[in-house]
């Protein structure tokens, strides 16, 4: 009997062992023909790199061995820097080495953060960093509005002066001008997640005061008496390290960004999506998740009425009698770039195929 006991113990032990193993391997993925070293070019990206010698990119902190202070703050990487692989250990690990590589020569005049590379390209996502594009909580009926324009103008446009009900000293010299736009509507609960604001133009002060005078500098749309300011935010985050996130989220795609307003019915990589996840569900920048193909809900073609008392077992199923809902199909990745309290925006990394309002994102 101990005989017996001590094998099963043996083996239970060995089981684990194979499945840790197993679930580091699983995680981290070298990629076939990695290579062991890389010079870091001007437009190199963080995922790039990554991408480069993971199979999962965003498993670089894994490999990295970063804690989250440096999650939050991570070292920045440099054209030139030299990014090498080390298996020399147990699991593999990307060490950055700091013999600098002469690129090209030239005389370095710009500030060394502004030349460090970002983890995924700026371009697409600079606007909506900019800006807050998601108001909470009624914050611009709150907000300074402009009262009046030149001679009773309609239309407002850059260069002309124009009045603001009230903003006192202290309060900031440059404004974004805003518009209410569209709803961000929870596809499953319904609810109302938030405004989506219409980015206008910006202003500057130039006289505090209730009312207070202001010059428009910048019009992207046409600006109305009416319209609504906003304090132009500090800095934004802009480099990122991916990274899965913690717990299991599960959320939809509610907006696809791009095109004529109100976005555009699908999407590929390098485009811009909303989510009806936020800081409140525990999602933070930097985080990566899984696109699935939401599975449609369908008529069983044989369906029988003497069925819908198997159908009406399942409680919690909003299905009626004879529906089914396939399963959702894994089609890419996207990365969280900015979040609000109920609502985020993410940038398509990859995908299979195109990508839809309300497919389902979830941890990978």
């Amino acid at each position: 009997m101990y005989k017996k006991n001590l094998l099963r113990y043996i083996i239970t032990l060995l089981t684990l062992s194979c499945l840790s193993l197993q679930v580091f391997a699983d995680e981290i993925q070298l990629k076939k023909d990695h290579p062991y070293r890389h010079v870091v070019v001007k437009g190199d990206t963080l995922w790039d790199i990554s991408g480069k010698f993971l199979k999962n990119p965003w498993l670089w902190p894994k490999v990295w061995r970063m804690n989250r202070s440096q999650i939050k703050n991570p070292h920045l990487i440099y054209p030139g820097d030299v990014v090498v692989l080390d298996t020399s250990g147990k699991n593999p690990q990307l060490r950055l080495l700091r013999e600098t590589v002469t690129l090209e020569p030239a005389i370095r005049i710009e500030e060394l953060e502004k030349d460090a590379i970002k983890t995924i390209s700026p371009n697409v996502i600079t606007p909506f960093l900019n800006q807050p594009l998601l108001i909470e909580n009624d914050q611009l009926a709150a907000s300074p509005r402009i009262i009046a324009g030149p001679d009773d103008r309609v239309i407002l446009s850059p260069g002309t002066r124009v009045y603001i009900n009230n903003i006192q000293e202290g309060d900031g010299q440059h404004w974004n001008i805003y518009r209410a736009g569209e709803k961000f509507i929870d596809p499953d609960t319904k609810e109302v997640l938030g405004t989506e604001a219409v980015h206008l133009g910006d202003l500057n002060i130039t006289r505090y005061g209730k009312p207070a005078s202001a010059d428009i500098i910048k019009a992207r749309e046409e600006i109305l008496v009416k319209d609504r300011l906003i304090a132009a935010p500090d800095e934004f985050q802009s480099s990122f390290v991916p990274r899965a996130p913690e717990s299991d989220l599960k959320g939809r795609i509610i907006r696809i960004h791009g095109g004529v307003a109100g976005g555009v019915a699908e999407a590929g990589p390098n485009a811009v999506v909303s989510l009806n996840l936020g800081e409140k569900d525990g999602l933070e920048t930097g985080h990566v998740l899984a696109i699935s193909r939401y599975g449609r809900i369908i008529q069983d073609p044989e369906y029988k009425e003497e069925d819908s008392e198997e159908a009406d077992s399942d409680a919690e199923s909003s299905l009626k009698p004879g529906q089914i809902k396939l399963p959702d199909e894994r089609i890419g990745l996207l990365m969280i770039f900015r979040t609000f309290d109920r609502v985020s925006y993410g940038l398509i990394m990859n995908t299979s195929g195109s990508v839809h309002t309300l497919d389902s994102v979830h941890t990978p």
